[in-house]
């Protein structure tokens, strides 16, 4: 048992460090020699778990996939409306980038060319899967204004989401990311929402980017 203990914590520290060094400096320019040097193991310890440099990253955004399902997973069994429970998944989602660095490093290998392998889903079909299911319940429960195209704005929602943090890793700090959230809900809110039911959201945009901030200083 202890030396099974010991060699998950290995590959975990083999995970963390190669997903720090794709995050910052991204997969191709990431050696597995770097990542030897990183999570400070021998490259024997690497190889016992990870055969080439693409396994590590197929764990990476498998991990980034458990993660996504966990937190909706998590929304979806407390009853909030579809809007709030998809504001608070993309929420959800900023703060999984902003504690560590597994989240960040997948949607850096899902947008620089690494091939998503099955079972194995690529993150935007999920993504996009959740946020139209999100927004159809909202379009049900009148959140959301009736004649809108919910495909058409699933896929924009998904690719400001995903932009957001593209533009925003060279640009700015990890924490930095909560604030951009904040940004885009307010304008997708004033699009979106009938007049009446925008302050509850936008109120709810400006309360999710102070939780996660809150919970990231403490």
């Amino acid at each position: 048992m202890a030396r099974q203990l010991r060699a998950e914590q290995t590959r975990a520290t083999i995970i963390t460090a190669a997903a720090d060094l794709f995050d910052r400096h991204g997969y191709e320019s990431t050696s597995l020699s770097d990542i030897v040097e990183h999570a400070q193991v021998t490259k024997g310890a690497l190889y016992f778990h990870f055969a080439a440099k693409e396994d590590l990253a197929h764990a990476i955004m498998e991990l980034q996939s458990q993660a996504s399902q966990r937190v909706a997973g998590e929304i979806d069994n407390r009853g909030y409306s579809s809007l709030e429970a998809l504001m608070r998944l993309t929420f959800g989602l900023t703060r999984l980038s902003v504690e560590g660095p597994i989240a960040r490093a997948g949607l850096r290998l899902a947008t620089g060319g690494v091939a998503v392998k099955p079972p194995l889903r690529h993150p935007f079909s999920e993504w996009l899967e959740l946020v139209t299911r999100g927004l159809s319940g909202a379009v049900r429960e009148a959140d959301i204004h009736q004649d809108v195209d919910v495909d058409a704005v699933a896929h924009s929602l998904v690719c400001f989401f995903v932009g957001t943090r593209v533009v925003g890793r060279s640009r700015e700090t990890t924490t930095r990311l909560p604030r951009r959230m904040a940004e885009m809900w307010y304008v997708l809110i004033r699009g979106l929402v009938p007049v009446p039911r925008r302050p509850r959201y936008l109120s709810l945009a400006s309360r999710l980017e102070r939780e996660i901030m809150a919970a990231c200083v403490s």
